[in-house]
């Protein structure tokens, strides 16, 4: 609910109070999809930090942020100089503007994947300029065509029949879950009425708050009894949200990744230490073959020529036993051998021993490891920690041994395989259900497959570049259009016996791209 009109009323006027007056001094950007603006009165400063890649869009409104000396570029400079006017939501919209004295206009579109930041130079033209210039259809937007004069009253309830989402399209997913786990589905037209009505009281009261969930951290304008944080103040709820939602979920996506590197290390170790201490405890309470050797040597007397099995007096053990003599070998010949043999089991099992103990002191630095990733709180402690204990080569060298490239697009993961056998193995072992798959239509061409992630829906520019990519690792490469299919994975089959890399697909949508390999940055 941070992107949604009901948080914006309060946010709004907060900002109107905060920044009035005053003037932007830069606004730029140095990473993909996070643009910064900076403003100043003089005296004080303070930013506007947008952060809209498609799966984590987020706003803060930090009072000090430091720029990089390189790796940036200035944007919107149309802007530079301007003084805020005025900050204000649209009308049941999840946008709003800045307007400056002179009559431009910055329009924050906050539609979720496909949000975008618009400059208009007057209030009825269309936006000079984009932030993400891939949302094409952005450039038609009008401001004015934007604004959803709704009035939320009883008749216009009865009208749409107690749809709560056409009554209200800005509810967003937190009240109507709250309206599903109240009963709405079931409920009279009265029933649905008073509960429409507790929603929009409830939304109507300045208290924010953000608590945890299985797909991440999550804002809410609805009471929580298991928040992580709690304000009446809209502008200290959004940073901190900022803080739980884009640094303290890295923190955990890369702290996650490290952790579940190490347990799969710590499994394999303990898999290897169990398999070598039985090994070895077989080898240790075997007959030696070397005393079997001694035997055969003490009674050569009693053993025929071309003798394939005798019976001779084991005196390790006062006993006789049956000893098998290989034909074609000579007695001498056979205690040779098991003299040898006997050699290597000393050099075999002094080895593992070693190898054991290795091996215990490499499962002990993984254990303690895993303690002190869970201790670590910010990503620089993950970075010094990760350079210290030499993992950044071990993870180097496993990314060497996937079948798959590797790409990201608009914070989407994308992989396409390197060959019609990686083309397999990745549909195999590294595919969902939900993952959408990518392959040029009618030519050989590599697999490729975008990552689902909870909660989203695929962008189309998402979905373009993508098959883009397809069409580029594809026998269409030089072409200057390419057809691309894509379809859920859980309509792709691999018949039995075909060749690598073939694939059935039972349903499937066509796209028409150019083919354009990876961006140079």
């Amino acid at each position: 609910m941070h992107l949604n009109y009901h948080f914006f009323k309060f946010l709004c006027p907060e900002l109107q109070q905060l920044f009035e007056g005053m003037q932007v001094v830069e606004c730029f950007s140095q990473n993909k999809d996070e643009l910064i603006i900076g403003l100043s009165d003089g005296e004080k400063e303070h930013f506007i930090r947008s952060n809209l890649a498609p799966s984590n869009t987020c706003l803060s409104f930090p009072n000090e942020f430091k720029r990089s000396k390189k790796n940036n570029v200035s944007l919107f400079s149309d802007i530079l100089h301007e003084k805020v006017s005025k900050i204000q939501v649209l009308d049941f919209e999840r946008a709003f503007t800045i307007r400056f004295v002179s009559g431009k206009i910055i329009l924050f579109k906050m539609h979720g994947t496909r949000s975008n930041i618009l400059f208009f130079p007057e209030e009825d033209s269309l936006p000079l300029t984009l932030f993400r210039n891939e949302l094409k259809e952005d450039a038609a937007i009008k401001i004015n065509q934007l604004r959803n004069p709704i009035v939320p009253n009883w008749e216009r309830f009865v009208h749409l029949e107690g749809n709560a989402s056409l009554f209200l399209p800005t509810l967003g997913k937190v009240p109507r879950q709250w309206l599903k786990a109240h009963g709405y589905l079931n409920a009279t037209l009265q029933e649905k009425w008073q509960l429409i009505k507790t929603v929009m009281d409830m939304l109507d009261s300045p208290l924010f708050s953000i608590r945890k969930e299985k797909e991440g951290y999550q804002f809410t304008l609805l009471p929580s009894e298991d928040k992580l944080f709690s304000s009446d103040n809209p502008v200290e709820a959004a940073n901190e949200f900022f803080r739980y939602a884009v640094v303290y979920q890295s923190l955990e996506k890369e702290r996650n990744a490290l952790l579940k590197n190490l347990e799969d290390k710590k499994k394999k170790t303990q898999a290897y230490l169990n398999k070598t201490a039985g090994k070895l405890y077989e080898l240790e309470h075997q007959s030696a073959p070397n005393k079997l050797a001694d035997i055969i040597m003490a009674n050569l007397h009693q053993i025929p020529m071309s003798a394939e099995k005798v019976t001779l007096f084991d005196f390790y053990n006062d006993q006789e036993i049956d000893v098998a003599i290989k034909k074609g070998v000579s007695p001498q010949k056979h205690a040779e051998n098991l003299y040898r043999k006997g050699k290597n089991r000393k050099i075999e099992i002094k080895q593992l021993q070693k190898n054991l103990q290795e091996k215990e002191n490499y499962l002990l630095d993984i254990e303690t490891h895993l303690e002190e990733v869970g201790e670590i709180s910010n990503f620089k402690e993950l970075k010094a920690f990760i350079k210290e204990n030499n993992l950044i080569s071990q993870q180097k060298g496993q990314q060497e041994n996937i079948p798959f490239k590797r790409f990201e697009i608009d914070g989407f993961e994308l992989l396409i395989g390197k060959s019609a056998k990686a083309n397999d193995e990745l549909l195999r072992h590294y595919s969902w259900k939900e993952d959408l798959w990518l392959h040029a239509k009618d030519v050989s061409g590599s697999h490729a497959i975008l990552k689902y992630k909870a909660g989203l829906t695929f962008p189309v520019p998402t979905i373009e570049r993508a098959a883009e990519l397809a069409a580029y690792y594809s026998k269409n490469k030089n072409e200057s259009l390419a057809t691309v299919i894509y379809t859920p994975c859980k309509f792709i089959r691999k018949v039995k016996g075909s060749a690598p890399g073939a694939v059935t697909v039972d349903k499937e949508s066509v796209i028409m791209v150019s083919p354009k390999g990876p961006r140079v940055v």
